[in-house]
């Protein structure tokens, strides 16, 4: 019984750090995931990044929606097409002006 005990233990004791690495990765990759939308009309992806982020708060208040302020991956399909719109008319270059 001490045998089996003893061998449980140790193997525990050598598996435990190879579980914990492997979780730390897991958690590590999905932060670093990064989202990706498709366009339907313009037929191509967006990556949501930072800046994307910044351009879609500039359409907001381009647009002076009413009511508070609602994520893009709250919105509804419509809503969502027609910032890819204004984006395709927008470009970094013009969002982004003033940085370099």
């Amino acid at each position: 019984m001490r045998r089996y005990l003893g061998a449980v233990l140790l193997s525990t004791a050598l598996i435990t750090p190879i579980v914990m690495r492997a979780d730390d990765d897991d958690h590590h990759q999905r932060a670093n995931r990064v989202q990706r939308y498709y366009d339907r009309e313009n037929r191509d992806w967006h990556e949501w990044n930072e800046r994307e982020n910044q351009a879609y708060r500039r359409y907001w208040q381009d647009q002076r929606r009413e009511g508070e302020y609602r994520e893009w991956n709250r919105l509804n399909r419509n809503r969502q097409q027609e910032y890819w719109r204004w984006r395709h008319q927008h470009p970094d270059s013009v969002i982004f002006h003033d940085e370099r």
